[in-house]
């Protein structure tokens, strides 16, 4: 069960990341055109084919009309975390239109922009689905083909974006669009990258003469669990133990430095892990 304190944190969280996915999606793609696929894409193109409407105001009206289909075809377990990521997503791009109106890009660099395009998107979108939650849009689209063909999520939401990133090249030309597809493929393999990233923990096995001393610092100071298992050096035939544990990163520096101050003999191996799930960790 979750505290409030966690759930505050998370949509503080899921905030942070709409804001900085909002940011790319304002000051680097829309300028430029940039189609790397979701609702922000579609709103990009329509907003140069339809200039009766602004790309922000497609990106509402878009993810609005797709919110309530996902509730029709999908039911209530669309879950309220994206209708708030969703709604906020789109406020924040209006916002932004009000406060500071763009009509070119920020620089005559278009491979810059793509990638300040790109680093912000892709580290917003990890933050959100990190905390549950996503942007609605097109995911919504992947979840609906899910349901009604053979395809899984991952391959869906490839489909609809690269159809929705090949748009840009009737409306935007040749090079707008190579642009788009590269971004395109570059957000997906650096959003995984930042997820992995973001869960990041360390696996501990520490062979010691004193195992119940590390285990006791492990579970009075760190408050995580080990595991102690007997073991028999080959080199000296000497009889050890081996201490199993999981922590946070920050958490390794601490634990590196009071093994070896606990048995300055011991051997440490430390390899990272991009997700734990169990007490202390995450949830299934």
């Amino acid at each position: 069960m979750k505290t409030k304190a966690k759930i505050l944190k998370e949509y503080i969280l899921i905030f942070f990341g709409t804001v900085l996915l909002s940011m790319g999606v304002y000051f680097f793609k829309i300028p430029n055109g940039f189609v790397t696929g979701g609702v922000s894409g579609i709103g990009t193109v329509l907003g140069g084919i339809f200039s009766f409407l602004s790309p922000a105001s497609w990106i509402a009206l878009i993810n609005i009309a797709l919110l309530l289909i996902g509730f029709l075809l999908l039911g209530k377990d669309n879950g309220f975390k994206t209708v708030y990521c969703s709604l906020l997503f789109s406020l924040i791009i209006y916002v932004f239109e009000k406060i500071t109106p763009l009509s070119i890009p920020l620089t005559d660099q278009p491979l810059l922009e793509l990638i300040y395009a790109m680093l912000l998107t892709s580290i917003g979108s990890a933050i959100i689905f990190n905390c549950g939650a996503s942007s609605g849009g097109t995911d919504i689209v992947a979840l609906i083909l899910k349901k009604f063909t053979s395809l899984n999520v991952g391959k869906a939401l490839l489909i609809v974006d690269f159809a929705v990133a090949s748009m840009s090249f009737f409306v935007y030309g040749v090079k707008i669009g190579m642009f788009s597809l590269l971004g395109l493929f570059a957000k997906a393999f650096l959003v995984d990258a930042l997820i992995d990233t973001i869960n990041s923990c360390k696996y501990f096995i520490a062979i010691t003469d004193k195992a119940e001393e590390v285990a006791d610092y492990i579970k009075g100071t760190l408050h995580h669990g080990a595991t102690i298992t007997d073991a028999v050096g080959s080199y000296t035939n000497n009889k050890k133990y081996m201490v199993h544990t999981v922590c946070k990163r920050l958490e390794a520096i601490k634990l590196k430095k009071e093994i070896k101050e606990i048995d300055p003999g011991s051997f440490i191996i430390v390899t990272t892990t991009s997700e734990i799930i169990g007490r202390g960790f995450r949830s299934v």
